[in-house]
C-alpha cells in the first residue's frame, strides 16, 4: 500500500524490495501536493505523525482533500496510534480530527512566521500543544477496504472475503465461472462466495 514516508508520485520499490503504491495514483491527490510532500521528506526526514506533517507542509498545496485521500488509502497507517477512522472522527463542534490537525499545523506555521517578523525573534512564544488523539474504534475490515477501493481503484491491504476463508473452503462447492456454463450444472445445488455491491428494490 501507499506510505507517506516511502511512496513517491509513481510506483517505486523500497529498500525491502517491495513495490510501494504511488501517491499520484490516489484519487484526489494532485501532483503538486505529492511533489511538496516528497521534497520536504527528502530535505527534513520522515514524518513522525499527522501533526508533524501538517506543521511542515504548506496546507494550501497539501489541502484537506489531499489529506483525506491519503488517509483513506492507508498512507498514514504507519504512524503509531493512527488508523483510518481516526481522521474522520468528528468532535462536538462537527469538526473532524483531520481538520483539527490542519488547524494545529496552520497555528504552528503562523507562530513561526510571526517570530521571524518580530524584532525579538518571538522568544517568549509558548509552544502550541499537539491535539490529543481521540479514542475511536477502527473501521471494520470490510468498511476500510471499501473506502480504500474508492480512492485507489483496487483492494491493496487485503480483500473483504479474507475473514471468510474457512466458510469458503468448507461450504462453497463452486466458483463464479460455473455460471458461464449453466447447462452443465442443471439440477445441481451450487454454493458460491460473493460480495453484494449494490441492491435495487423493484416493484413487479
Amino acid at each position: 500500500g501507499p506510505h507517506v514516508n516511502e511512496s513517491d508520485y509513481y510506483f517505486t520499490v523500497n529498500d525491502e524490495g517491495a513495490i510501494r503504491f504511488g501517491l499520484g495514483a490516489i484519487k484526489g491527490v494532485g501532483g503538486g501536493a505529492v511533489e511538496a510532500l516528497v521534497a520536504d521528506r527528502e530535505e527534513n526526514g520522515p514524518y513522525a505523525s499527522i501533526f508533524d506533517l501538517c506543521k511542515r507542509l504548506d496546507l494550501r498545496t497539501v489541502n484537506k482533500k489531499t489529506l483525506e485521500g491519503l488517509a483513506l488509502a492507508g498512507a498514514f497507517d504507519g504512524f503509531e496510534g493512527h488508523h483510518r477512522a481516526l481522521f474522520f472522527y468528528e468532535d462536538g463542534d462537527g469538526r473532524s480530527f483531520l481538520e483539527r490537525a490542519m488547524r494545529f499545523g496552520n497555528a504552528v506555521q503562523q507562530q513561526a512566521a510571526s517570530a521571524q517578523a518580530s524584532l525579538f525573534g518571538g522568544t517568549d512564544d509558548m509552544e502550541i500543544p499537539e491535539p490529543i488523539l481521540p479514542q475511536v474504534e477502527p473501521w471494520d475490515k470490510i468498511e476500510a477496504l471499501r473506502k480504500e477501493k474508492e480512492v485507489v481503484g483496487i483492494f491493496i491491504t487485503g480483500h473483504p472475503l479474507d475473514d471468510f476463508k474457512v466458510e469458503m473452503e468448507y461450504f462453497c462447492n463452486a466458483h463464479l465461472c460455473y455460471f458461464k456454463f449453466p447447462e452443465k450444472n442443471i439440477g445441481k445445488e451450487i454454493r458460491v462466495a460473493a460480495i453484494i455491491t449494490s441492491v435495487e428494490h423493484l416493484t413487479t
